[in-house]
């Protein structure tokens, strides 16, 4: 049977993350999750598995931390996981494409590969565009709708202010905006019947993946100074009208 690759990333939760008033960034205490963008990726991974009866598989790229996604991402309606483990640390878009692209070469029968648009670390919109390059296989973004008959994918994607229509033949890789499909918060059945699905391991160190075109130097985080304005009026209407006021004010809108 043919099989559906939904390709997720395993992420630091934002909530956990602090970030100093020099901007310096303490992620000691933050703790891993699967990025909300491919929460979306799978859902439309499954979805799409459903138009022409193929399975639906996840595939991850990361350390020890990432085997932790697995069960969860099984409960999302995969029916198999595979974890291309190794270090993430200085991982790119031009990296995290190359090994992933060689762990899909160790699965059978692959047509479609479904990526988020961007991952919630960086939305670098690289990695789906690169993954296309490297298995030479059609690439569409900003996907916002997809459907499968036989062997030909119609989706609608985003441009600007317009939408395009684009149909290619399978296989072919596709990045999911987030408004494609809204991830669903598995059930107990769901995370019960996860633990019983098959995962595989897949060595990243015998994949000889390459190195990373970019490198991260330095991170600072944000600091954002708030003016503190309050607004206070007699009715909803006003208190909206003072608002609009203040942003144009402002230059925000």
């Amino acid at each position: 049977m043919v099989r559906v690759v939904a390709c997720y990333k395993w992420v630091l939760d934002d909530v956990d993350i602090r970030v100093s008033a020099d901007g310096s960034v303490d992620t000691s205490r933050a703790k891993g999750k699967i990025s909300e963008y491919e929460k979306g990726a799978i859902q439309a991974a499954v979805q799409l598995a459903g138009d022409f009866d193929a399975t639906p598989v996840g595939l991850t790229f990361g350390g020890d931390d990432a085997q932790s996604s697995l069960k969860d991402a099984l409960s999302r309606g995969l029916d198999e996981a595979y974890w291309a483990h190794g270090d993430t640390s200085s991982a790119d878009g031009s990296l995290t494409a190359s090994v992933l692209a060689k762990a899909i070469g160790t699965i059978d029968d692959v047509s479609l590969v479904v990526c988020a648009e961007g991952s919630a670390d960086d939305f670098a919109r690289q990695t789906g565009p690169r993954l296309a390059a490297e298995l030479d296989y059609p690439c569409i973004s900003s996907v916002l709708e997809a459907s499968v008959n036989g062997t030909t994918l119609t989706a609608k994607r985003r441009v600007d202010n317009t939408v395009e229509t684009v149909e290619v033949e399978l296989p072919a890789v596709i990045a999911v905006r987030p408004e494609f499909a809204e991830a669903p918060i598995p059930g107990i059945k769901a995370v019960m019947a996860a633990r019983k699905k098959p995962t595989t391991e897949i060595d990243v160190a015998g994949l000889e993946a390459g190195s990373p075109a970019a490198t991260v130097t330095a991170t600072k985080g944000a600091v954002v100074e708030r003016k503190g304005i309050e607004i206070k009026e007699d009715s909803p209407e006003a208190t909206a009208h003072a608002l609009v006021v203040a942003l144009q004010k402002e230059g925000v809108l």
